[in-house]
């Protein structure tokens, strides 16, 4: 898939890697024309980096790669695409393909980062012109898992909130369809995750305490194929819930993958 807009100035590719967390696939977005940022590479495609790389060579070469997280889909393409355009340049982002987490309000080419943790803890997005490049913090037609941590959830809503008040044009997902309205989307997110803390909080007053029990009331509208990245947002609940000296005793903690962290 290949969207444009901005007259042109942002283009976005989508790889050939569809599945249950990746949707139609990784979007990764080319922004500028005298020289190109890649926003996400994506995963380790060849065919995906080759029609990056032409289309990076056609606006200038390539200027700088931004990663809004570390995920494979979003970033085991740098090094492919580093060799493809034949130059050094700056590498946005977490490591071990990143210099390292930008910070907070800092400029990189045209892109001002934003930070928006919660899918991880050193998630970013990146903003260009009132575009804002949201990488796996929300999507148009489904939610996103939140990894768990302390403050994890609490501050992905409040990144959301500040996101909210910088009144984007639109967003511009790390997989589906662009959004054309971004404080509806955002506010629907935000309601969605308090929505399951309500629910979550229902579940443990009536006695739920394993991880099954509560998957099973409060996320009993996800897909089966769906469930063990609903028990990874289940954690971040939990998590927050410990945080605020409201989770009661003897709850099961789910057990969540390394990478995903």
């Amino acid at each position: 898939m290949r969207v444009e807009f901005n007259d042109g100035e942002v283009v976005g590719l989508t790889a050939d890697n569809p599945g249950p967390l990746t949707l139609a696939g990784t979007n990764s977005w080319i922004v500028g024309r005298e020289g190109a940022w890649v926003i996400d590479p994506g995963p380790d495609q060849s065919l995906h980096i080759e029609q990056i790389a032409a289309e990076v060579a056609g606006r200038g070469g390539l200027a700088g790669i931004a990663l809004t997280h570390g995920h494979g889909d979003h970033s085991d393409g740098v090094e492919r695409l580093l060799a493809s355009s034949g130059r050094t340049v700056t590498v946005v982002g977490p490591v071990p393909h990143g210099e390292g987490s930008p910070a907070h309000g800092s400029q990189h080419g045209p892109l001002e980062v934003h930070r928006l943790p919660g899918h991880t803890a050193d998630h970013v997005a990146y903003i260009y012109e009132g575009i804002a490049f949201t990488g796996d913090a929300i999507f148009a037609e489904s939610s996103v898992f939140v990894s768990p941590g302390s403050g994890s959830l609490a501050g992905y809503l409040q990144a959301l909130e500040q996101l909210a008040s910088r009144q984007p044009i639109v967003l511009a997902p790390g997989h589906g369809p662009v959004i054309n309205d971004p404080e509806t989307r955002i506010n629907q997110q935000i309601a969605h995750r308090l929505d399951r803390e309500r629910r979550l909080l229902e579940a443990l007053a009536s006695g739920s305490r394993t991880v099954d029990q509560l998957l099973a009331e409060v996320w009993d509208d996800v897909p089966e194929a769906l469930l063990p990245a609903a028990a990874v947002t289940l954690a971040a609940h939990l998590d927050k819930l410990d945080d605020e000296a409201s989770l009661p005793e003897g709850v099961e903690r789910p057990t969540v993958p390394d990478w995903i962290i």
